[in-house]
This record gives structure tokens, C-alpha cells and sequence, in this order.
């Protein structure tokens, strides 16, 4: 069987030659199948001729099967090439470039995903062949290694212990070198991030069907567990005794009570930066809010702070943004305590300002160093964590505070929808299913509080604890 193509670029004359057909009946069929190929070319288009003409003959040489007319169509419509097979590889790196409109955050993570995980298990596939069970693979790849990871780091973990109680120079030597051969503590890709993974290639696939590359996306029929909400509990005096005991927190998520915020806030009264730390606990801004917030966005007068900036870490490295939500950019209510630690912070600041005097650097930000300069997000969580500790109190996380200012608020009466609208929530269930079970643990405790103001005779309540 044989079928000319078209000249290649010298004009030099070409022909499609194949044999070894089991009858007329498969020659002709194959015929069909190449001519249905050149008929892809539009006649007044050589380029497009040339290239559907080397795809065919790059065939011959490979000796493989011509490729499916519809998704040649596809390729040709797209001005995708046409005599190579695009791999998952390939495809992630011209999706991401693609993405650098976005927020430098979200692209360094889509980086991440698409360095560490998909393109060492998926990268050498190609796009067009890419299937569910291939993503099966590489999840279940991901669980082994997760499985792996706390094994080793548990005996790290056990060796490290165990080197304290080694006695003798050379037998510390010995332990420190075998301790040194053992892989480092490591992370294990949760839920969370697994689900992150997923997303990432989703996104990248649509696009890749958009552009006529695919028409299946196998990560969207993928079946992930789902990353369990963390609980966010309240510290009472049972789970601190417990915390002291273990040096466990019984959350990630866990939250002072009034009296505990209220420690803190006698604690670092003194701070420079108590304005900020007062805000954090009342009116709960977002990390990247606070430090970003501007002189520009306070009106002393209406006792308002506009949320319009915001600084952002990537890596180590700071960087200026806007709010990742529509619902993030808002107004805020202050508070006349909070509005008065503002004010108060402006006049030391300028106090600071003709200390330093042309050292200074104006950034117009709230809250800066001694010197003007913007204050490093990773430090002021370093420095809560620090004041907190020094203050003798359980340990919360900065972001925490945002929880801490939502129940308090709420405890206040605050309407829902206003707390909604503080915190930048785009809907008031994210607020109501974040802190129904908060609060009702904190208006539990307040009320054992009332009950123990009042002394008593009878410890007990009859019928108290009976079943």
C-alpha cells in the first residue's frame, strides 16, 4: 500500500508505503486512514500540509500506528504540534507559565505541587494517555512513602531519646554517628495537601481540554479521602493540666478564654507593638492584614480600618498583595480601646520616626520597625509565640486570635452576619460551622465561672450524675 504526501521543505517528493496487511480489506482501511489525515491540511496552508505530512512519515519510521484522526483534528485546530507526543511533563510547564498572573503565593504552591509530586510520578506520561488509574498509582505511591516517613521518623525520634542516656565519650560518639546516618525528620503529604495535589492537575488538565490537547480529565473522577476540619477547642483548666503533663495540645486549633485574652493583653501592655497585638485579639485581622494595614486605611473620626493590602511570605521573602477574597477587602469597626492603642501607637511611632531621623524608612504602614520598615510576617508570629510563653499561658497560634476575636464577639451578642463581615468570610456558615462548637464550649465554662462565685454548703446537686 502506498499513498503520496506532500513535498517535504526542500520540495522534495514523499510516499507512504506500508505492507504486511492481512488482506485488501486492512490495506484499504489504512489507506483511508492516511488520506483522512491529509485531508486535515488545509489547500491553501503549506505549513500545516508539510506538518501533517512529516507526522504521517515519522510513523514509517517509527514504525508505529497513525494516530487517531479526531484528535489530530484537535491538534490542528489548536496550532498544537503535531510530530511529537506531549507529555504530562511538558504540559505542567507551559500551564504554570501561564499562571503568573496569579498570586505569587498561589503559583509557588501550584510550583510545589507540580515539582515534588506530579511530574515524578506522572511527568513521563503522555498527556494524551493519562489515565484515573495512573493518579490511583501515584496516591497510593504517596501513602507508602507517608507510611515510611513516620516509621523512620519514629525511630529518630527513639535514637535521639536514647542518646541521652548514653554514657562514655566514645559511645555518644558512636550514637551521634549512627544517628547521623538515619534520613532527617520529614513531613508526610497529608489529606489536605494530597487533595492540593489533585486541584493542581485538575486545573492544568481543564485548561488542556480547553485548548482541544485531551477531552478527559481523569483527576476530576479521582476518589480522595477528605482531610478531616480540624476542631478548635477551648482551653480549660482540664486541658491545660493535661497539656503541662503530655506537652500535647489537644487541637491544632485551640483558643484562650476571655480571662486568658485578658492576661495576655495585661502581659504586653508594655510592648511597642501592643496596638497590633490588641487588634489581632479584638477585631481579628488575618496575619498578612495586620502587618500590611496602612495610616492611609484608619479613620480615627468613624473609628474604622480599611482592609485594601496586605503583606504575604514567600519563602523567606515578603511581598505586597491584595486580599485573596472579594470579601477580603472590607471595612472594619473599631472599638474605642482599639482605636485609642492606634492613636497612642501613631505618637510613638513618630517618636521613633525623629529618633531615627533620615534612617527612617517610610513605608506608611501601622505597624513597622523601630526603623520604618515593614515588619516580617514569620517574626511577628516568632514574637507571639515568644510573648506568650513568657506570659506563662497555653499556647495558641497568632491565627488563633482571629478565632478568639470571632467568640468574643459573638459571646458579646454581636450579630453573626457582622462577625462574618469582620473577619472577611465570604458566607456566615463558614462563620457559624467555624465557632458554634467554640462557643458553646466558652458560654459553658463562663457559666461554671457564675456558679462558683456563689458559696455553697452542699457540694453536690441531688440527682446530679444519676443515670
Amino acid at each position: 500500500m502506498r499513498q503520496e504526501v506532500h513535498p517535504d521543505e526542500d520540495g522534495k517528493r514523499r510516499t507512504f508505503r506500508r505492507s504486511g496487511f492481512s488482506g485488501v480489506d486492512a490495506a484499504q482501511k489504512e489507506l483511508d486512514h492516511v488520506r483522512a489525515l491529509l485531508a486535515l491540511a488545509p489547500k491553501d496552508d503549506p505549513d500545516i500540509r508539510r506538518v501533517v505530512s512529516d507526522m504521517i512519515m515519522a510513523c514509517v519510521r517509527t514504525k508505529s500506528d497513525l494516530p487517531d484522526v479526531e484528535e489530530t483534528s484537535r491538534k490542528v485546530k489548536a496550532g498544537h504540534s503535531l510530530t511529537v507526543a506531549m507529555t504530562v511533563a511538558e504540559w505542567l510547564d507551559i500551564w504554570l507559565a501561564g499562571r503568573k498572573k496569579l498570586r505569587p503565593t498561589g503559583v509557588a504552591r501550584y510550583e510545589t505541587d507540580i515539582r515534588v509530586h506530579l511530574k515524578p510520578h506522572l511527568g513521563a506520561l503522555r498527556l494524551d494517555r493519562l489515565r484515573v488509574e495512573h493518579l490511583d498509582s501515584m496516591f497510593e505511591s504517596i501513602n507508602d512513602t507517608n507510611e515510611e516517613i513516620v516509621e523512620q521518623n519514629a525511630q529518630r525520634r527513639q535514637a535521639v531519646n536514647d542518646l541521652k542516656l548514653v554514657v562514655g565519650r566514645a559511645a555518644r560518639r558512636a550514637a551521634k554517628a549512627a544517628l547521623a546516618e538515619m534520613p532527617p525528620f520529614r513531613r508526610i503529604t497529608g489529606l489536605s495537601t494530597q487533595q492540593h495535589i489533585r486541584a493542581t492537575l485538575r486545573a492544568a488538565l481543564n485548561v488542556a481540554i480547553a485548548r482541544q490537547l485531551i477531552t478527559f480529565n481523569p483527576a476530576a473522577h479521582v476518589e480522595l479521602e477528605t482531610a478531616p476540619k480540624p476542631k478548635a477547642l477551648v482551653w480549660t483548666a482540664a486541658r491545660i493540666a493535661e497539656w503541662r503533663r503530655t506537652g500535647l495540645k489537644p487541637s491544632p486549633v485551640m483558643i484562650w478564654t476571655p480571662a486568658q485574652a485578658g492576661h495576655f493583653l495585661d502581659s504586653v501592655e508594655e510592648h511597642r507593638l501592643y496596638a497590633l497585638w490588641h487588634l489581632y485579639t479584638f477585631r481579628g485581622p488575618r496575619r498578612g492584614e495586620g502587618v500590611g494595614a496602612r495610616w492611609v486605611d484608619f479613620d480615627q473620626e468613624s473609628q474604622k480600618l480599611t482592609v485594601e493590602t496586605t503583606l504575604v511570605q514567600l519563602n523567606w521573602e515578603v511581598l505586597e498583595g491584595t486580599p485573596k477574597t472579594t470579601s477580603g477587602s472590607r471595612e472594619i469597626s473599631l472599638d474605642g480601646d482599639t482605636t485609642g492603642s492606634l492613636v497612642a501607637h501613631r505618637h510613638q511611632q513618630k517618636l521613633e520616626r525623629l529618633k531615627w531621623g533620615p534612617a527612617w524608612v517610610d513605608t506608611g504602614r501601622i505597624f513597622t520597625a523601630e526603623d520604618g520598615t515593614w515588619l516580617h510576617p514569620a517574626w511577628v508570629s516568632e514574637e507571639f509565640q515568644r510573648l506568650t510563653a513568657a506570659a506563662g499561658l497555653p499556647p495558641v497560634r497568632l491565627h488563633d486570635l482571629r478565632h478568639l476575636a470571632a467568640t468574643l464577639a459573638l459571646l458579646a451578642g454581636v450579630d453573626i452576619r457582622v462577625v462574618s463581615e469582620m473577619l472577611g468570610h465570604s458566607d456566615t456558615s463558614i462563620t457559624r460551622d467555624t465557632y458554634q462548637t467554640v462557643l458553646s464550649e466558652v458560654a459553658r465554662d463562663a457559666a461554671e465561672a457564675v456558679v462558683v462565685l456563689v458559696p455553697r454548703r452542699r457540694r453536690t446537686v441531688p440527682g446530679a450524675g444519676a443515670a
